[in-house]
């Protein structure tokens, strides 16, 4: 009677264990099957950046069609500054609307690194994660993988969360003490959108939206410094220049010692005709705006200001921390 009764439980223990074996893989194989065979998707939700005790909120507007064209539109839910990041046959671009200009990348975005908002970028860190946690809950499912983000080497893990339909909910990226860095919550997707011919042309698009004039009312002249509140172990400000330039100013700070560095900060100018602007590097989300990441530099706008960061010392994590420790707003004259 016992063995029966032993061999009544191992047998019911294999079964128990067999079935979250299929339940992993049939969710993580249906979700995959219908991210891939997507040949195009619109996606609407909230993205949440989290720097220190400052958070920055989104509303985010990602479409996609296939032969590689993505539009992806953020709209700061503080001052309403837009910035869109554009893919399309002729390269990458970031367009700021509000300065009637753009950065354009030959770049291999957005294959280059995990994004949390991109479908087959999820996609991709879970075919990329060795040892995949998986766990069932009532209202759906969690998969936990590892991510890809060379720029910021402090972002290591990701949680997928799924509805029993096996739609992608909310994503949340974890630094290595485990604080919740970014999140995206997916308000809708859906995978079969019809989109205008033009939809991701890059005149198109800077032609629907149009130049605040009481933007350019106020980007004139620099009132204050803005100082890093993080600067490398033995190194300081040692010197600082303040020149006026035709519309409003730019000052030039440089750091020596053990991690040199030049910050600059000028009043962004707002162009008379939309101007691009070739760029290396890859686009990168900073606290309140989209940025320009190269090997050695780091070129941002924030209310108004345009800052550039430049060292032959510093890598890209150190150039991420000077960056978003300033976080002091000038008012503007």
């Amino acid at each position: 009677m016992k063995k029966i009764f032993v061999g009544i439980i191992i047998t019911m223990l294999l079964v128990t264990t067999g079935c979250g074996k299929n339940t992993e893989s049939s969710v993580i194989n249906d979700l995959e099957k219908k991210i891939n065979k997507a040949s195009a998707y619109k996606i609407s939700g909230d993205l949440e950046i989290v720097n220190n005790d400052e958070v920055y909120n989104y509303d985010i507007e990602v479409s996609y069609k296939k032969d590689n064209n993505y539009k992806v539109i953020l709209t700061n839910k503080a001052n309403d500054h837009t910035q869109i990041i554009l893919k399309n046959a002729d390269g990458v671009y970031v367009l700021t609307p509000a300065l009637n200009k753009s950065f354009k990348f030959q770049s291999d975005w957005p294959y280059s690194n995990s994004q949390i908002y991109l479908l087959k970028s999820l996609v991709n860190d879970i075919k990329n994660t060795k040892d995949i946690k998986f766990e069932e809950e009532k209202s759906g499912y969690k998969i936990v993988t590892t991510v890809n983000y060379p720029n910021n080497s402090k972002l290591v893990e990701q949680v997928i969360e799924l509805n029993k339909k096996r739609d992608i909910k909310k994503v949340k990226v974890y630094d290595d003490n485990h604080a919740v860095c970014m999140s995206m919550t997916f308000k809708s997707i859906d995978y079969s959108p019809t989109f205008k011919k033009d939809y991701f042309d890059l005149n198109e698009v800077m032609g629907t939206y149009s130049i605040d004039e009481e933007t350019t009312k106020k980007t004139s002249e620099l009132e204050d410094t803005i100082y890093p509140l993080v600067v490398p172990t033995n190194t300081k400000l040692v010197s600082e220049e303040k020149i006026k330039k035709d519309i409003g100013d730019r000052i030039i700070m440089t750091f020596d010692g053990d991690k040199p560095f030049l910050l600059v900060e000028e009043t962004a100018v707002i162009e008379d005709e939309f101007t691009i602007i070739p760029t290396y590097g890859e686009p990168y989300q900073l606290m309140d705006t989209l940025g320009v990441m190269t090997n050695n530099s780091l070129t941002w706008t924030s209310n108004g200001i345009e800052y550039y960061i430049v060292s032959d010392v510093l890598n890209q994590d150190e150039l991420v921390e000077v960056a978003q420790s300033i976080s002091y707003l000038p008012t503007m004259k």
